[in-house]
């Protein structure tokens, strides 16, 4: 299988002043195309960390993709370590790349300064890639097995994102043509929402330990989609691939049921949309301790309009009994984070708006909290046409996580409650068997 390397280069992203988003985009496309990336690497502008690191990921890599440090002053210094590298006698200038760095600078109104006309300026060992969309040329280095113990190929990109992923395209289109042995490599996610990590690992032993030994598991987790189970197959037919994961995803429905929210990579709140689009269904939610996250999540999918009326973010009390109709006598008795509240709540909320469903949330996300209710508790109450429901969550985060943890498990439990109430209304239909 062909492998690959991802190099950024530059202070500024060990420093943390910005953010690396170049490297997860390139190997996106890397592994679309059936190229396997080992390492993410970066290493600040020091001539001798980038020669060095560069050949040793040429070493041990077929292709290396490197971007940053191909700016006009003086600290972007790859070129000349590329040179280095490559074994460069001179620099030549490249005309397409120098018409496209005038053409840029003047539609801007600015002057072509000669550090800006250096930029054409490669080395004669490379071949280049014009730059559309910026100053920077793409050096495509290709190295004879010699150089390195087997050919390596170097793509050298501007850091610019805009500019990186501009580029994408034509890196892709070159690799396709001078790279032999291209294969497959298929992934396929499910998501599981309810346990955690270690939880699940544990359930999910045996069928782990079972698998082909071509296929590989990984676990991924998030507070807010929780648990994405990935199997991977690198090389083989693309089509064989896929059917022989989905038999194994398949053997885990007995084991995993309702937990699992979606067969493909997907969020709670999309796969809420799944159930409310089309159905005629309609959806509102009452947050407290949540404070208007579960609606943002709700509405961060495309068509939720069509299905969601609409949030009460009833934080304080007055609000809960004014708006909701909670009453003051179940908050005097049982506390404004308990089951009795939490219903009331939805209650109250899928009455005011008229909606099918309701879900609601009152807890102490933090930092303060007392013996009944410690921080990370929360009480999740729904309501729908067929009677509510109640459960309590307790999460042991901080207040932003608690607050996340909040609205993934009320989306989660409102979607779990709906499809039993969905098919409880299924089997009623069915007609008597004699």
């Amino acid at each position: 299988m062909i492998q690959a390397s991802i190099c950024t280069i530059g202070d500024e992203i060990l420093i943390g002043q910005i953010v690396d988003t170049n490297s997860s985009n390139i190997s996106k496309e890397l592994e679309a195309l059936g190229i396997k990336v080992t390492r993410m690497l970066s290493f600040g502008d020091d001539h001798d960390e980038i020669v060095n690191n560069l050949s040793n990921e040429l070493r041990n890599n077929d292709i290396v993709i490197s971007t940053g440090g191909l700016g006009p002053t003086k600290d972007d210094i790859t070129k000349a370590a590329l040179a280095e590298i490559s074994g460069s006698k001179e620099y030549v200038v490249n005309k397409a790349q120098l018409k496209i760095v005038n053409e840029i600078l003047h539609s801007r109104g600015l002057d072509v300064l000669d550090i800006n006309k250096a930029q054409a300026n490669v080395p004669d060992t490379c071949e280049v890639i014009n730059n559309k969309k910026g100053t920077a040329p793409i050096m495509v280095f290709r190295f004879p097995a010699e150089k390195f113990g087997h050919p390596a190929t170097l793509y050298a990109l501007p850091g610019v994102p805009f500019e990186a992923i501009g580029a994408l395209p034509d890196i892709i289109d070159d690799i396709k043509c001078h790279q032999k042995g291209l294969s497959d490599i298929f992934h396929k996610c499910i998501m599981v929402y309810g346990l955690a990590e270690s939880a699940l690992s544990k359930l999910i032993e045996d069928w782990e330990d079972s698998l082909p030994e071509d296929m590989h598991l990984a676990y991924l987790s998030n507070q807010l989609t929780g648990v994405r189970l990935r199997l991977s197959i690198y090389g083989g037919n693309k089509e064989d691939e896929e059917r022989r994961i989905d038999a194994e995803f398949e053997r885990l429905r007995p084991l995993l049921g309702d937990m699992i929210y979606s067969w493909q990579d997907d969020t709670l709140q999309n796969a809420i949309g799944a159930i409310f689009r089309g159905s005629g269904m309609t959806l509102s939610c009452a947050e407290s301790c949540t404070g208007g996250e579960i609606a943002h999540l709700i509405t961060s999918v495309p068509g939720a309009s069509e299905y969601f009326l609409g949030s009460v973010t009833s934080y304080a009390v007055p609000i809960k009994e004014k708006l909701l109709k909670v009453r003051a006598g179940t908050i005097k008795k049982f506390g404004v984070v308990s089951s009795e509240v939490a219903v009331e709540m939805a209650t109250g909320v899928r009455r005011l708006l008229g909606s099918t469903y309701s879900v609601a949330t009152t807890g102490l996300a933090g930092p303060s909290g007392d013996e009944q209710n410690p921080v990370g508790t929360v009480w999740i109450g729904i309501a729908g046409p067929n009677g509510t429901y109640s459960v309590k969550k307790n999460y042991r985060n901080d207040r932003a996580r608690n607050i996340q943890r909040f609205a993934a498990s009320a989306l989660d439990e409102l979607r779990k409650y709906i499809l039993r109430d969905l098919q409880m209304n299924m089997s009623s239909k069915r007609p008597a068997q004699h």
